[in-house]
């Protein structure tokens, strides 16, 4: 049967909203050659104009439109949506006026026609979006809404819904932005691969303002693969500009590269306001990649080599981007201009009149504040360091707080990064153990202050996570690489931030407050990384010295390499090479005991100890080291926070679970419960995922014997290998009452990732998160023997009253086994 030329344009439609653009031009092409009627002719060309636009030819599109604008005896309605395409147009071109303009007068014209009136809202709210008028962008798209229910084209609704999130998300709510996206993709993705691409676009933008970046740009190459094999530029380049946005805060001189790229093919589609846009992005990368190196020279300005930057340039590029109404991106190049003239030592300013506006976003905020810190810097106010850098992660502080989320709060760091380490490096320069305690404590803290609420309990997670259980067991070592399984992942993140509410925040100590905090018997040692080098706090009651750790090239080295001989040292228990590589170990070991414990021996004596260590030091197994073997240490994830955790709960109630494939397992946890009468032991198909949790939810004590895996780049994913699968990170979000001790007999999960330089995040810090006061977990492998020998003999301790620290260095002495296992929190 031959269709109609009104038959196949609403095919073209179809086609042209669910992003399949060669098909909608297809069936457009075909219903233009049946029919001379003037109207349907115009909505025909109008149509094909939108294909044409997302193909890269606006010149053609425009032509088109105007074209049938000339057309004698066009009705209102017909007019008018060829009005929306040229607003289109506008749009896409980046002039929001003119859009707004031509999208007024086709929402005017085109009457009650709820089919072609509600993209037309739709478009108006980018146009508002764009230019910050965010209170217009939601009122179109609650305008669009109805419209969208009455012509049941759910395809189109899920985007304006999708669009609402993306206004959440220039508003500053990632929460919202993420959860409302989420409940979009769905519809769109079944449309298209073009559409879910649009939405993936959008949420990298979501990622990436989350500090998710490594995230945020495997998604944009995605995009921006998918963009360009449909011959789609303009989308395309939008995706290669993000990308640069998110490689800007880690990776500038490839940010520079790919904004180079966006914004010449932003131009071979006559788009010079996102050419404009991307021009910026490639001025700041290039001098964020040209910045004086402070760990080449002491963070002093001006003594590094630093390629040429055209800061003429840049002030004309401003002053452009201020012309387009573009403020916010004219503001960051503005200061990123300053911040590069004070490290060079350029800026001879005698003092600071920069400013905070009241209104600008974090991330200006931010950048403000480490311009004023270093123009302080160039004036030899180490004091105005200090003050500037603490000022703005204070202002990130506030921002955080509202986040309950592990994932969110570790990642959120990276917009202190520079702040940071700016008032960690003017600290150690001044040698002074209070201020550099204080700085140690912040850089520490900051992913620390919020008290999280125990979330309800969320069915769908649930489902989420026995879904993701069932295709580990199926995909082998690479199953998080599937499709299926990002897309559970997605979800239970989403689920995740938007179900971890805040209840307060903790308070972060001073130095005096912590040697108020210690007895007789007790120390603190803090290390403190500030990228030149690493010094120690060292404090007692009585007395606080800093001391910097010599040759820490060696040292770092020497940590790098820890890790991989006590797993081998764990694995070759017999035969020749067992001598070998136990002498090794042991040479390390030592080597690294000297060079960390030795400069402050004198000073910690042999009392207990806190340890309070940055990344870089996490994945040390600190009970091999000959000066703690035995000794009562607990490693804090802050000094604050084992300030405010510390103690010795009872246990009432202990739990214990053997996993699968575990050699000695089942013996480990029979011998350990022997110690506490009434013990519940889950072996076997009584070890479930389900199971255990439960039981955790109401119980003091949990010992867990069994396989774990570390996912060092998905930490949540991270878990312990139970009967019917993996309990994840995720999984301990919904245990309503978590244990206060916790002792995870698996290797890895004592292991973490680094975030940012100082976040450390595994499956002893979710559990320390969740409300955990200690975990006694081992960073490196240890043997089945050895673990099953020592653990019995700490739970023989902890029955007997001792905390878990003192449990654990009693239970070393009485057995002579030396092995990694160490308390982290709050040990005694």
């Amino acid at each position: 049967m031959t269709l109609t030329a009104g038959e196949l344009y609403r095919r073209g439609r179809a086609h042209l909203n669910a992003g399949r653009n060669a098909a909608a031009r297809r069936e457009l092409t075909r219903a233009a050659t049946r029919t001379d009627d003037a109207d349907l002719r115009a909505r025909i060309a109008g149509s094909m104009a939108a294909v044409v636009i997302r193909q890269g030819d606006p010149a053609t599109a425009v032509r088109l439109c105007e074209e049938a604008l000339a057309y004698p005896g066009l009705s209102a309605q017909t007019s008018a949506m060829l009005h929306g395409q040229l607003g289109l147009l506008a749009l896409e071109r980046g002039a929001l006026d003119e859009a707004v303009h031509w999208l007024d007068l086709a929402i005017d014209g085109i009457g009650d026609e709820a089919e072609h009136r509600a993209p037309m809202l739709l478009n108006r709210s980018l146009a508002h979006t764009q230019a910050g008028r965010f209170r217009a962008a939601r009122a179109d798209l609650e305008r669009a809404a109805p419209d969208y229910a009455a012509t049941g084209n759910e395809v189109e609704r899920a985007m304006a819904v999708h669009n609402a999130g993306y206004v959440a998300l220039l508003e500053g709510d990632l929460i919202a932005a993420l959860s409302t996206m989420a409940t979009a993709r769905d519809a769109l993705a079944a449309a298209s691969a073009v559409n879910a691409a649009i939405c993936d676009l959008d949420r990298a933008e979501v990622l990436r303002d989350a500090g998710l970046v490594v995230e945020a740009e495997s998604s944009l190459q995605r995009v921006a693969h998918t963009f360009g094999a449909h011959r789609m530029p303009q989308a395309r380049a939008e995706a290669e500009f993000h990308l640069a946005r998110a490689l800007l805060t880690h990776a500038p001189a490839s940010a520079e590269q790919m904004a180079a790229v966006a914004a010449r093919r932003f131009r071979r589609v006559h788009s010079e306001w996102w050419a404009l846009r991307s021009d910026g992005i490639r001025m700041r990368a290039a001098m964020l990649a040209s910045l004086p190196d402070a760990r080449a020279n002491g963070s002093r300005p001006g003594g590094a080599r630093r390629r040429r930057v055209d800061l003429d340039g840049a002030a004309r590029l401003t002053a452009e981007l201020r012309d387009q109404r573009l403020d916010a991106e004219a503001e960051a190049l503005e200061l990123t201009a300053a911040l590069w003239r004070a490290r060079s030592g350029l800026d001879a300013a005698t003092r600071d009149d920069l400013r905070v506006r009241p209104s600008a976003p974090i991330q200006l905020t931010l950048l403000t504040r480490q311009v004023q810190a270093a123009r302080a810097l160039t004036r030899g106010r180490e004091d105005l360091v200090r003050a500037r850098a603490a000022a703005g992660l204070d202002a990130l502080s506030d921002w955080q707080a509202s986040f309950g989320s592990l994932d969110l709060a570790t990642s959120l760091v990276m917009y202190g990064d520079g702040l940071i380490y700016a008032g960690l490096q003017s600290a150690v320069r001044s040698m002074r153990p209070d201020a550099i305690f204080e700085w140690s404590e912040r850089a520490r803290f900051l992913s620390q202050q919020v008290v999280p609420l125990r979330p309800p309990p969320d069915p769908e997670l649930a489902a989420d996570l026995a879904e993701l259980r069932a295709l580990r067991v199926e995909g082998g070592s690479d199953w998080l690489a599937s499709e299926r399984a990002r897309e559970l992942g997605e979800q239970l993140r989403q689920r995740q931030w938007a179900a971890a509410g805040a209840a307060g925040r903790r308070p972060r100590a001073s130095l005096a407050a912590l040697q108020a905090g210690l007895d007789e018997d007790t120390a603190s040692l803090s290390f403190v990384f500030d990228r030149t080098g690493m010094v120690a706090v060292a404090a007692r009651r009585d007395i606080a010295r800093v001391v910097r750790i010599e040759g820490w090239p060696e040292v770092a080295r020497a940590v790098a390499a820890l890790r991989a001989e006590a797993d081998v040292s764990a694995a070759v228990r017999s035969g020749p090479m067992a001598q070998i590589v136990q002498r090794s170990l042991d040479e390390r070991v030592a080597a690294l005991s000297a060079a960390l414990l030795g400069p402050v021996a004198d000073i910690v004596g042999d009392r207990r100890l806190v340890l309070t260590v940055p990344g870089i030091l996490g994945g040390i197994p600190w009970a091999l080291l000959p000066a703690l073997r035995d000794r009562v240490f607990t490693v804090a994830t802050s000094a604050s926070q084992w300030l405010a955790t510390r103690g010795h709960a009872p246990v009432r109630r202990a739990v214990f679970a053997a996993g699968p494939r575990v050699d000695r397992a089942d013996e480990e946890v029979a011998l350990a419960a022997v110690a506490w009468p009434g013990a519940l032991v889950l072996r076997a198909e009584d070890a479930s995922v389900a199971a255990v949790t439960g039981a955790a939810s109401h119980a003091d004590l949990l010992h867990v014997a069994a396989h774990g895996r570390h996912s060092a780049e998905h930490p949540l994913f991270s878990g312990l290998q139970l009967y019917d699968g993996t309990l994840f990170g995720y999984d301990v979000d919904l245990i309503e009452n978590v244990p206060h001790t916790v002792v995870l007999s698996a290797c890895e999960v004592g292991r973490s990732s680094i975030r940012w330089h100082e976040e450390a995040v595994g499956m002893t810090r979710v559990w320390l998160h969740a409300g955990t006061r200690s975990v006694v977990a081992a960073p490196v492998v240890v043997a089945d023997d050895e673990a099953c020998d020592l653990l019995a003999a700490v739970h023989e301790s902890l029955a007997a009253g001792a905390a878990p620290s003192v449990a654990l260095a009693e239970a070393s002495a009485r057995t002579g086994v030396v092995a990694p296992f160490q308390v982290h929190g709050a040990g005694f």
